[in-house]
């Protein structure tokens, strides 16, 4: 027992090395408190450490802890997303002018950060339900705190307890789903479940009850409609840092979540040879996925619309492109697979370019409104030139790498024959077109209110906005490697 107990700590490194972090950034803060620059190095150190632990793990595939998570490349893909994220925000931390008004209490915010990039790790790789269910608590406890961290902003405050309330709401709903599930099948473990639903006859309207309560669950973290009320009024209130960071690693770990449990436990068996996944007989639900896709995207680039604050904004292009990568799980694929994980890829440069944007332009003005954004083109032309290529990247045109990301979801569609959602997914591309050249209609063809001079930037955040931009390009035109590693980290997310 105590060997097996060794070869699974072996395996399971990286989320060691988080805790760790966690456990001596803590300690660290209350013996060196008045220097929190201390404490973001030492979160920075970790969750470097931990990437680079979760190199050594491609190519693996195994489940440690009698079942409890599974180290293979499709956990492994999420983790290297997650923890690329994780650097990213901290050194936009450095940076963000809100972090720094409360640096005295900046020591907690970089410990919180480890503690939220630790429970997205085990989000990636949890195959117990109950696992998933204390990954996503540790997940959602941290980011609470984080959302309301600058408590002297007015809507601080409201976001983070909004945020609780339906972060509570949709933990209940879930665990209840999970307990008809248990006691449908009699088991936690996905594969047992796979199994007990595949061999056994269980009742369709329980199993059917149990998804829709789950999915509430994934939709919540994942900001999809209905369950995304939070998702704008906690974007606003809380720093430009941590809504940056719920956008992407918080999204991708649910949607990785999400993937494994519905793939691993409402499939029959393994796919196809032309990598086709096979629902439960009589349980098609897929479909639940597909209403809920085309319903986020629509909602969310139509109300986006009609918005006026930066991260509001971009609070609802989130929720659209949630509903985006929701089309890639509808399909029922290894391609469909395949392009969810290469649009993650493309959507951490391009989204947290924009949210870097936004963070940098509020630095100077001290507003995060579209109305500041006058003249910005001529004020500061770095600055005009990378929000029009992320802009044009979140629309999903070329040669850009949205464009790739899009393209290969609509061709995954296509090969499936859902013809209809993705003459829904082009038509949402047009319209989030709309108000994302609200925003570059400022820049480049209204004059600065008031005569406002030219701004300018350190070199050290020329070069972190440099290091999102150039990918964004790059990617659009060299995509080979990403799609190689998707692939291949998709081939090996099998039942054993």
């Amino acid at each position: 027992m105590g060997q097996q107990v060794l070869e699974n700590l072996a395996n399971f490194w990286p989320e060691t090395v988080l805790t760790i972090t966690v456990c001596v950034a803590i300690v660290a803060n209350l013996i060196f408190g008045k220097n929190p620059n201390l404490i973001s190095y030492i979160s920075l150190a970790g969750i470097l450490t931990a990437g680079f632990l979760v190199t050594g793990q491609i190519g693996m595939s195994q489940s440690v802890f009698s079942g409890m998570a599974a180290v293979d490349p499709f956990a492994v893909f999420f983790k290297l997303l997650i923890a690329t994220t994780s650097v990213v925000i901290i050194l936009f931390s450095m940076y963000s002018a809100e972090v720094q008004a409360t640096f005295k209490r900046a020591g907690e915010y970089y410990a919180l950060l480890a503690a939220l990039t630790l429970g997205m790790f085990l989000m990636a790789g949890a195959t117990n339900l109950l696992m998933m269910v204390l990954a996503m608590e540790l997940t959602s406890l941290s980011s609470y705190i984080l959302a309301g961290y600058t408590k002297e902003a007015p809507d601080s405050s409201e976001a983070s307890l909004k945020y609780i309330i339906y972060g509570a709401l949709s933990s209940g709903l879930m665990l209840y789903g999970i307990s008809i599930i248990f006691g449908l099948t009699g088991a936690t473990d996905v594969y047992g479940v796979n199994r007990a639903l595949v061999s056994g006859q269980t009742s369709y309207i329980a199993l059917l009850v149990a998804s829709i309560l789950i999915i509430a669950g994934f939709g919540y973290k994942i900001s999809a409609v209905p369950f995304h009320f939070w998702t704008p009024d906690v974007y606003e209130g809380a720093p430009v840092t941590i809504t940056a960071f719920l956008s992407v690693a918080s999204k991708a770990a649910g949607f990785a979540m999400m993937m494994r449990f519905f793939f691993m436990t409402f499939t029959v068996g393994s796919p196809l040879s032309d990598g086709t996944w096979l629902a439960l007989q009589g349980f098609e639900w897929n479909k639940i996925l597909a209403i809920l896709s085309v319903l986020t995207m629509t909602l969310g680039n139509l109300v986006a619309v009609w918005q006026n604050n930066l991260k509001r904004l971009l609070a609802y292009s989130s929720i659209a492109h949630a509903g985006y990568m929701l089309m890639g799980v509808v399909v029922l694929s290894d391609k469909g697979l395949a392009a969810v994980l290469i649009y993650f890829v493309v959507y951490l440069f391009m989204n947290l370019g924009a949210f870097y944007v936004v963070m940098l332009v509020a630095n100077k003005t001290g507003s995060e409104d579209i109305d500041s954004y006058k003249g910005m083109g001529y004020r500061s032309p770095l600055i005009g030139v990378a929000m029009v290529i992320f802009f044009i990247s979140l629309t999903g045109l070329p040669p850009t790498a949205g464009f790739i990301g899009k393209l290969f979801l609509f061709v995954a569609l296509l090969d499936a024959k859902w013809i209809w959602l993705a003459v829904v997914g082009a038509i949402n591309s047009v319209v989030s077109l709309y108000y994302y050249v609200r925003v570059l209609r400022n820049m480049f063809l209204r004059d600065p209110e008031g005569g406002a001079g030219p701004i300018r930037f350190s070199p050290a955040q020329v070069a972190l906005l440099l290091v999102l931009l150039l990918p964004t390009l790059l990617l659009g035109i060299y995509y080979a490697p990403i799609v190689e590693l998707a692939n291949a980290s998709v081939l090996m997310f099998r039942i054993p």
